[in-house]
């Protein structure tokens, strides 16, 4: 409440300059909600003709339309300071015009002594914003449920891939075929799971955790005969990165892992295979380590595979440098990505850089 002015005819004046001077709609009424005076930008708003207004019963502006019951109860208890009105929202309803959806503040305005009181009443129109986020919500839902399909149709497509590509595998004569046919059909299947577990997931960010869990379940499951021999197990902690990152990482994983798989455990030896995942802000290591046999003496004359060519580009991406050694036993592939603000460089200048 404003404070108490002494003079009426002041009070009254200043409120009406106020209102004339503003380019909001606004309305100034008396306690018994006759009108007192409106701002040029009411009147042009609402097609009202100013010389009317003076003297006029709020229930009668207009064609009747402001004649809205629970906004004379609202303003009569504004008045007597028994509640407020602000944030109110109506549906203005003229006649033979479109509906306006408005959202009304009332304020009380004390003036010499109790007996006399103005209300100020602010009115914003905000009919074209709530069709725009109704347009906004529909779009949404639209794209929500296209997205849905395009899910189902790529989960679709990729089991279909899978199945024509085992059935080529059962059906080459080169062992060395079917081996690289077998490499595509997990590869699939790999980019499967990620697809299912991404659909499942909300938009935005993917928590590692569980979504590396549930790949390696999938790997597991498909490529592991005696799970008492290997096993898979992770060691990730809360980290959450955003959904193009973790199809990246995901991916990395699935060619290290499956590699494991292939190479680290020839004539049915047991193992174990860990995959860990830790960051610290923008810093993080992806790792797969096995206990196998480790890497093989002449690995500057091995020829890099797919897999290889796969990480190293999936890496490249992320701006991670790949790290391999000897785990004794086994092999440690490693992805470290490192962000720094700031680097010290020998000549004690200091510049902004990643290092990669």
């Amino acid at each position: 409440m404003a404070p108490q002015v002494t003079h009426p005819d002041v009070a009254l004046n200043l409120a009406l300059a106020v209102v004339a001077s503003s380019t909001a709609p606004l309305l100034l009424l008396n306690g018994d909600l006759t009108l007192v005076g409106a701002s040029k930008s009411f009147c042009r708003a609402f097609e009202i003709d100013p010389a009317t207004i003076r003297d006029k019963a709020l229930r009668n502006l207009g064609a009747g339309e402001w004649n809205v019951p629970q906004l004379t109860v609202l303003l009569k208890a504004t008045a007597s300071e028994q509640a407020e009105v602000e944030g109110y929202e109506i549906d203005l309803r003229r006649p033979g015009k479109p509906d306006r959806r408005l959202v009304l503040n009332a304020q009380k305005l004390a003036y010499g002594g109790d007996e006399s009181v103005l209300l100020l009443l602010s009115v914003l129109d905000v009919t074209d914003a709530r069709i725009a986020e109704k347009l906004k919500d529909d779009l949404l839902r639209d794209k929500a449920v296209l997205l849905q399909e395009l899910q189902h149709r790529v989960a679709n497509s990729l089991q279909i891939i899978a199945s024509v590509l085992m059935q080529s595998a059962r059906k080459v004569q080169s062992e060395e075929a079917r081996s690289h046919l077998h490499d595509a059909h997990q590869r699939v299947m790999s980019v499967a799971s990620l697809q299912h577990h991404l659909a499942a997931s909300a938009v935005g960010d993917v928590e590692l955790r569980p979504y590396f869990t549930a790949l390696c379940d999938s790997i597991g499951a498909s490529m592991i005969r005696d799970h008492n021999k290997l096993s898979l197990d992770i060691d990730i902690d809360g980290s959450v990165t955003s959904a193009d990152e973790s199809v990246s990482l995901g991916l990395i994983v699935t060619e290290l892992v499956i590699n494991a798989l292939k190479h680290a455990f020839p004539d049915d030896r047991s193992g174990t295979i860990k995959v860990g995942y830790h960051s610290r802000g923008p810093n993080w290591t992806l790792s797969v380590e096995d206990n196998g046999i480790g890497m093989p003496k002449d690995t500057a004359n091995t020829k890099p595979g797919l897999g290889t060519s796969i990480v190293q580009a999936l890496a490249a991406q992320l701006q991670g440098v790949i790290k391999v050694a000897d785990a004794n036993p086994g092999t440690a592939v490693s992805i470290n990505h490192t962000q720094l603000s700031v680097v010290e460089v020998a000549n004690d200048t200091v510049e902004t850089g990643r290092a990669v």
